[in-house]
């Protein structure tokens, strides 16, 4: 029995030094060591093994290590029928061609959002979105449109988490969730990122359940508070095509 704990204990920590990568593309031993906070011994042992795999690779350069090709391989064999991010992309892609901006698909994870899968605009100023990203569900348009359509308990949990952000009046923040359930949109302006704006809208799956945010996003230049609001039932519309995959 002790060794079946030993074994899977070393599979958690190994799976903490992938998920390490999940922020940053490389990471020196010491570095990995603090994030997960483990003896730098026990790190480079799992990291050997790791390398040998396949899972990662270092870099003899810098000495850093970075992810190996064999992440790249299990990703390729996803299933389409289970993962949105490959189900909705020709969706996402026809929706970025008749809009002309880049979009977005985001799951909530935790008190994070995560960028999924996004479609990059094919015009020469854009607003390019790298997928993978986590980011908070204080700020955002998509942050906001999972919150508002998430169940009343979680969103308190949400806001009486004690890492709450002081710069977010969580009384305001709860009156912007109130109106993003009755429009059923969410448009922010340079609220995350100076010079981008957006505007998301819940998917919907099968059973009635906000499952993930759809969101179009570009420079302010071109998206005032008036286009976004022009584009948000367009993007109610694709929303509604995409939850009948889901």
């Amino acid at each position: 029995m002790e060794d079946r704990k030993l074994t899977v204990r070393a599979v958690e920590r190994a799976l903490d030094i992938l998920i390490c990568f999940t922020k940053n593309s490389e990471l020196a031993l010491t570095e990995i060591s603090s994030l997960i906070g483990l003896h730098k011994s026990t790190v480079h042992r799992l990291l050997a093994t790791l390398e040998d795999k396949g899972f990662v690779v270092r870099n003899p350069e810098t000495e850093k290590y970075r992810l190996g090709l064999k992440i790249w391989e299990l990703s390729m064999h996803l299933s389409q029928s289970d993962d949105p991010a490959i189900r909705l992309l020709p969706a996402m892609e026809a929706l970025r061609d008749r809009l002309g901006e880049t979009v977005s698909l985001y799951l909530r994870d935790g008190a994070e959002r995560l960028r999924i899968q996004a479609v990059q605009s094919n015009q020469a100023i854009r607003r390019v979105a790298q997928v993978g990203v986590r980011l908070p569900l204080s700020v955002g348009a998509s942050s906001k449109v999972l919150v508002a359509f998430a169940p009343p308990e979680d969103q308190e949990e949400l806001l009486n988490a004690p890492d709450w952000p002081e710069s977010v009046d969580r009384e305001t923040y709860r009156k912007q969730l109130a109106e993003i359930l009755q429009k059923g949109y969410a448009i922010s302006i340079e609220e995350r990122e100076p010079g981008a704006a957006a505007v998301s809208v819940p998917i919907f799956d099968r059973y009635g359940k906000a499952a993930a945010a759809l969101s179009m996003s570009g420079p302010v230049t071109r998206l005032s508070a008036e286009k976004l609001r022009e584009y948000a039932p367009v993007l109610k519309e694709a929303a509604r095509e995409m939850g009948m995959m889901m």
